[in-house]
């Protein structure tokens, strides 16, 4: 599956540390925003998710920081299903600097469907199983 675009945002200078670049609670941040976008585009909705009850937890989040990001840097993050699975869902982010192309780091997360109720992982509805299964290209 090709990835798409999930976030664009600019690096401000309140995002940075005493080092100049962008302190790691941002990235965090931005991959953050980027996963409810990927979600939004499966038909997770944050209305839908209220009116049934229904939410994401995370399981695992991995990121890898492979440049600085600087004051006024523009970054783009783009999504990338990997693998959906009855209650669970495996994909990575790739936040790239629009002027350079360059890759300023990458965030694989799993994260679960959850039933607010109960508090408990329960399988994801058919339509969302399937909206995932053709980005990640399984069907």
């Amino acid at each position: 599956m090709t990835s798409q675009p999930t976030y664009k945002g600019i690096v401000y200078p309140w995002h940075c540390d005493h080092m100049g670049h962008m302190n790691v609670m941002w990235y965090v941040s931005k991959f953050d925003e980027a996963t409810w976008a990927f979600f939004n585009e499966l038909g997770l909705t944050p209305s839908g998710l209220r009116a049934e009850k229904r939410g994401m937890a995370a399981l695992d989040q991995r990121l890898v920081y492979k440049r600085e990001a600087l004051p006024g840097d523009m970054l783009e993050i783009r999504t990338r299903g990997l693998e959906i699975k009855p209650k669970i869902i495996r994909f990575i982010h790739e936040m790239t600097d629009c002027e350079s192309g360059e890759v300023s780091a990458t965030c694989e997360l799993t994260a679960a469907h959850l039933d607010t109720s109960a508090r408990k992982a329960i399988p994801f509805p058919d339509d969302v199983r399937e909206k995932a299964a053709t980005l990640i290209g399984d069907s």
